[in-house]
């Protein structure tokens, strides 16, 4: 693919935020189809946490075209007081945060991490990256709590993932929150990421050589995450996640140099 002129912002017009939702449908609805036919009138992706003041969309451009968004929700006093919860994220939603806190942390929820099928191969997933990195930094956040597609709606493929993860090294050692049983998960899974002979291997205890699914996998790598609890069922989306913390200040030296030099381009041609 022929290299434009990369650069992320934050989207702050009608036109940003519209392609920040146009972007989310095309790869949760059209590519992976997750959600509803109503959802394809408009063929944009949105929910209440992104009308919020404290949400932040940031979008990576590939010459002038929208090619990747994500959002950073940060902690909102309304959503915490109608949730009862601390924090003020949704993730309060399924899973309770207090356990995590620590003095002097300032928590934010990055979620809707997507990038055109087109352009995943490219740097556009290193800019997407350095811009959550530096906006977070921005605003003060020390670390971030999501949960990471497990690309599957199955409670024992669901599983294996979290075991495959607790074998290279990924869990956390200091965080651990509690899940609530995945009561509304299908009886009969739809979507299957371990083949049967994974799955057989799994079961003499064989996990080295097993995949990790692509977002677990990605952040784990490349930001540091490390998971604090066992699969959850996501009810909007129908498929299971694995929770996560990344602290900012532990991102692998590698991605930041990245990031750094990214931000270094950008300056060099303004």
């Amino acid at each position: 693919m022929r290299r434009k002129h990369w650069h992320w912002r934050v989207a702050t017009t009608q036109r940003e935020l519209d392609d920040a939702a146009r972007i989310r449908w095309a790869v949760f609805g059209g590519e992976l189809g997750l959600l509803s036919d109503q959802s394809a009138l408009s063929r944009r992706e949105l929910t209440c946490v992104d009308t919020l003041d404290t949400t932040v969309h940031v979008l990576v451009h590939d010459g002038t075209e929208s090619v990747a968004t994500m959002r950073i929700a940060l902690p909102n006093a309304e959503v915490a007081a109608n949730l009862g919860g601390t924090v003020g994220l949704e993730m309060e939603q399924r899973l309770d945060l207090s356990a995590l806190l620590r003095p002097g942390m300032m928590f934010a929820e990055p979620s809707r991490f997507c990038v055109l099928p087109e352009w995943r191969r490219s740097e556009a997933v290193t800019w997407l990256q350095a811009g959550m990195y530096a906006e977070s930094r921005r605003r003060g956040v020390t670390h971030w709590i999501a949960s990471a597609n497990l690309e599957t709606d199955s409670p024992e493929d669901a599983l294996l993932s979290w075991q495959v993860v607790a074998s290279r090294g990924w869990r956390s050692p200091c965080f651990r929150v509690a899940v609530p049983d995945p009561r509304e998960a299908a009886a009969h899974a739809r979507t299957l990421f371990y083949t049967p002979e994974e799955r057989a291997r799994a079961k003499q205890g064989l996990l080295d050589g097993l995949r990790v699914p692509r977002s677990p996998s990605l952040f784990a790598r490349t930001m540091g995450a490390r998971f604090i609890a066992e699969p959850l069922y996501d009810a909007y989306f129908q498929w299971f996640t694995l929770p996560l913390i990344i602290a900012l200040d532990e991102i692998p030296a590698d991605s930041l140099a990245r990031f750094h030099a990214l931000e270094n381009s950008l300056s060099s041609a303004a």
